[in-house]
């Protein structure tokens, strides 16, 4: 791998400090992207990939955007470390038809039954083993890198990411905040559905701000449980919200 200190010194030696100052936050940022990767993925590549992005950080970052340095090296470090991950392409399109499939009928059993569908449930529907079931959804792990802050659609159907929040707040609408509010609203109430394992998981993540790691030691739970739990966590919020908006329409 590119060793991704090289030619560093040479975009000024300061630089070398703030990448020591913030290498903390690079592998911290690694550790919670972690939840949603295969085992097989080292963290050492996103740590090199997240260098890459903290200096595109500490080169683009303006002060006069109003957001604090760290909140924007944030968004960076984990942007460089998600692209680089997809230069790997190791999910085939075929497994992503698949993971939207089972996305689909989570969404479907749960709205029959009026619960919380278990995975044998929705692998009787889709008439499928339940190993392979649980194999598609951990092939598909790496779609489920984005948070539930991305959820939400924007218009014309394209994800709406974090950095394109960064805007100033003078030119935001009233009515767009009244609307992320709404969408905040629909994803605590899907949320509050989970089972509770899976809630847990997202609690711990989202709200604690734990790493892959630290949830496994709270649960009790192996790293590829947690995982796993996140990613079935992900694939009923999607598809919750999916059926929801296809129902407002």
């Amino acid at each position: 791998m590119t060793n991704p200190y090289e030619g560093a010194a040479t975009r000024g030696p300061w630089k070398i400090e703030q990448i020591e100052k913030y290498l903390p936050l690079v592998k911290r940022i690694a550790g919670r992207l972690a939840i949603s990767l295969p085992q097989h993925v080292d963290e050492d590549d996103l740590i090199g990939y997240g260098v890459f992005g903290l200096l595109d950080a500490l080169e683009r970052f303006d002060l006069a955007r109003g957001v604090k340095f760290e909140t924007y090296a944030n968004l960076r470090i984990r942007g460089a470390m998600i692209d680089g991950l997809r230069t790997m392409d190791w999910v085939p399109h075929s497994a992503r038809q698949k993971v939207k499939h089972i996305q689909d009928a989570f969404a479907l059993v749960e709205a029959t039954l009026g619960r919380p569908a278990e995975v044998e449930e929705v692998a009787a529907y889709l008439k499928m083993d339940v190993r392979e079931l649980e194999g598609a959804i951990r092939q598909g792990q790496m779609l489920n890198l984005s948070s539930l802050d991305e959820l939400a659609d924007g218009e014309d159907g394209e994800n709406l990411s974090p950095i394109s929040m960064l805007k100033d707040p003078q030119a935001q609408e009233a009515y767009q905040d009244v609307e992320i509010e709404e969408q905040h609203q629909i994803l605590a109430k899907a949320i509050e559905k989970l089972p509770e394992k899976e809630k847990m998981v997202v609690a711990l993540y989202y709200q604690e701000d734990l790493t892959l790691k630290e949830i496994a030691a709270v649960m009790n739970l192996s790293e590829s449980r947690i995982s796993q739990l996140h990613s079935q966590a992900i694939l009923r919020l999607r598809g919750r919200l999916s059926r929801q908006k296809k129902n407002l329409f």
